[in-house]
Order: C-alpha cells, then sequence, then structure tokens
C-alpha cells in the first residue's frame, strides 16, 4: 500500500516541475502567448504548493485571480497589440535572455550556498499562528475592513492598463492602416480612370 508521505513528495516533485518548466517557457520563449502559457502552468504549481501546506484559501486565489484574472489580461493585452508588440531586435532579446538566465543562475547558487551553510545549525522552530489565520472569513473581514482602500487601488490599476492596451493598440493599429488604405486607393485609381473616360 502506498504511504501518504510518498503520495506528497510524488505531488511536490509535480508541482516543482511545473513551476520550473513553467518559468523557464516564460522567461525564454519568444512568442509571448507561449510566454504567458508557461505563466499559467508556474502559477498552477504554486497553488498546487499552497493546497501540500493546507492553504486552501491561496490556492484558490492563486487560481482564481492570477490564473483566472491576470493572465487572462496579459493575454488580451498582447491580442490587442498584435504581433507587432514583440518585435524587437535579435541582439536585445539575447541580452535580455543571457541576463536573466545569469542572474537566476546567481540566486540559484547563492540560496544553495545558505542552505549548506544553515544544513548543521538547528532551525528555530516559527509560533503557533492564531485561531482562524488564512481562513475566508479572516480574510474576507480584513480584506473588506481595513484593507478595502488597497483592494480598490488594485482595480483601478487593472483598468488603466486594460485602458493603456487599448491606446496603444488604437495608435499602431491607425499607423498601420493608413498606408494600405492608400494602397489600396492607388490600386483602384486606374480603374477610376478609365471609367472616366467611358463615360466621357
Amino acid at each position: 500500500m502506498i504511504e501518504l508521505a510518498n503520495i506528497e513528495v510524488v505531488f511536490f516533485a509535480i508541482c516543482t516541475l511545473f513551476v520550473l518548466l513553467g518559468g523557464v517557457v516564460a522567461v525564454a520563449a519568444k512568442n509571448p502567448i507561449r510566454g504567458a502559457m508557461g505563466l499559467l502552468v508556474t502559477i498552477l504549481g504554486i497553488a498546487g504548493m499552497y493546497l501540500m501546506l493546507s492553504a486552501e484559501l491561496l490556492a484558490a486565489v492563486q487560481v482564481v485571480v492570477y490564473a483566472g484574472a491576470v493572465v487572462i489580461l496579459f493575454l488580451f493585452v498582447i491580442m490587442l497589440l498584435g504581433p507587432a508588440a514583440s518585435e524587437t531586435s535579435d541582439a536585445r532579446g539575447a541580452i535580455s535572455r543571457y541576463f536573466g538566465a545569469g542572474a537566476f543562475a546567481l540566486g540559484a547558487v547563492g540560496a544553495l550556498w545558505v542552505i549548506m551553510r544553515m544544513g548543521g545549525q538547528v532551525l528555530t522552530q516559527l509560533p503557533a499562528p492564531p485561531a482562524g489565520m488564512g481562513t475566508i472569513e479572516v480574510v474576507g473581514r480584513e480584506l473588506f475592513s481595513k484593507q478595502v482602500v488597497n483592494f480598490q487601488i488594485s482595480g483601478v490599476l487593472l483598468l488603466i492598463a486594460v485602458i493603456g492596451a487599448m491606446a496603444i493598440a488604437k495608435g499602431r493599429s491607425g499607423e498601420g492602416r493608413v498606408p494600405e488604405v492608400g494602397k489600396l486607393r492607388a490600386s483602384f485609381s486606374p480603374l477610376a480612370d478609365t471609367t472616366k473616360e467611358a463615360k466621357r
């Protein structure tokens, strides 16, 4: 019979794989849609880790807010901006990718060094959390009473991001359509001249 500890280890390994692979895809993908999908996989992996910590509310918020709202907002912005938003020079893209990979490697090595240094020390046990901490009732009461201004500000920021994306998309689409309309009129101008000559 499979023990519960083994199931938790396997589940943690799957969530870790989701987080790592999704993060690599989100950073390394040239296509912004694939990058957003990598971010979605990372968010789902983090939600699974919250479930292992018995933080069901945080897992639900991770899926509903981040996977269901923020990633969808990213996709809407990408669709509004169009393929022109991802047009960057190869040199700048390579430099940013190498810089990101170097920063990640440096952070991983630093974290590994800290863990190895603390391996021989006795870890201090944290005190027990107060009763009801992390439950839906306590978080909801705190969110809609003391933190209601911060909650509204976050909604305003998301609205400003959507409006800004629409403004940028409108400006770029206007710039791209003017030459096309001019070419279309120029292509039909001989037909208009022949029509005028036929009427004469």
